[in-house]
Formats: structure tokens, C-alpha cells, sequence
């Protein structure tokens, strides 16, 4: 097994396939079209966020955007599990 990916990476490669999904809902009408649209806004945050915090200008601040990533995952978590 390799080195476990960096979390930049891990969140990139997550938006990924969070992208691809939504693509893959969009054709759904109703309720998953709702949910994928939720899902792609949520899920692509989580790495943007990550990438906020590792230019972050203070502790509290790299904290702060961290803390907003994790909403984020957990919002995704919410929401997927329809």
C-alpha cells in the first residue's frame, strides 16, 4: 500500500467524483436532481475550503476555514444518505 494522500488531494479527488455523480443525477428529474444539486455544491466546497485554510494569514483563520470544510463533509454525509 502507498503513502496515504495529502488531504488537498483526498478533497480534490472527492470533488471529482462528487462532479461526476451530480452529472450523472441531473438527468434524474425530482427529488435526486435536488439532491445531487445540494451534492455538488457541498462536496466541491469541502476542498475549497481545505484550500482556503492552507493560505490562511493565522492560526484562527486556518481553524476557522477547516472548521467550515468539516460543515461541509458533514452536510455531503447528510445528504447522501437519501
Amino acid at each position: 500500500m502507498g503513502e496515504p494522500l495529502e488531504i488537498e488531494e483526498r478533497t480534490y479527488r472527492f470533488a471529482l467524483r462528487a462532479v461526476r455523480l451530480c452529472v450523472h443525477l441531473d438527468e434524474t428529474p425530482g427529488a435526486k436532481r435536488t439532491l445531487g444539486n445540494q451534492l455538488l455544491r457541498s462536496g466541491t466546497s469541502i476542498g475549497a475550503n481545505v484550500e482556503e485554510a492552507h493560505a490562511a494569514h493565522s492560526r484562527a483563520e486556518f481553524v476557522s476555514k477547516m472548521a467550515v470544510a468539516l460543515k461541509e463533509a458533514r452536510e455531503t454525509r447528510y445528504g447522501s444518505v437519501f
